[in-house]
């Protein structure tokens, strides 16, 4: 018997390329990799930085099995690191409000900085009930969530 949910793949090191809902999105930031990457990880301080994110908190160091609470846009999110490759990639993934998330982020340094690649996949009733909608939403909050770590990483900001 075939699996009936075979889109659902919460502990997967890649997105649902399949999904409904497929974001890919990106950004050069003027700033050294470790900063970068220290800013992204630090997912305790999301909140001081991003104003979409009113809550976060880390159950642990930033390693796959690791749990981190964060509510966003009203949406109170659980999700579990996946894969992490220090100052390269991290993948998270997990359910909320009847959607299963899987969020890859990679690091590239470039000789203009760094290349923050983010791609995420939303499969689940949701999603399956409006993609054009929820991709439009996703987009705008990644493209949201770049730009304001661009903004942070390059002008220096500290971390609150």
């Amino acid at each position: 018997m075939s699996d009936p949910t075979p889109h659902r793949r919460p502990r997967d090191l890649d997105v649902d390329r399949a999904a409904p809902v497929l974001v890919e999105l990106k950004r050069t930031i003027d700033a050294p990799l470790p900063l970068v990457w220290q800013r992204h990880t630090d997912i305790a301080a999301w909140p001081t930085w991003q104003p979409a994110i009113s809550r976060a908190t880390i159950d642990g160091p930033i390693e796959p099995g690791t749990t981190f609470e964060w509510e966003t846009h009203g949406l109170d999110i659980t999700s579990t690191i996946t894969q992490v490759v220090l100052n390269s990639r991290i993948v998270w993934a997990g359910p909320a409000a009847g959607i299963d998330a899987i969020h890859v982020w990679t690091f590239t340094p470039t000789a203009d900085g760094v290349v923050v690649h983010t791609t995420e996949s939303w499969s689940g009733t949701p999603a399956e009930a409006d993609p054009a909608h929820l991709h439009a939403n996703l987009t705008l909050s990644l493209a949201g969530w770049l730009d304001r770590l661009k903004e942070v990483c390059e002008s220096g900001e500290a971390a609150s």
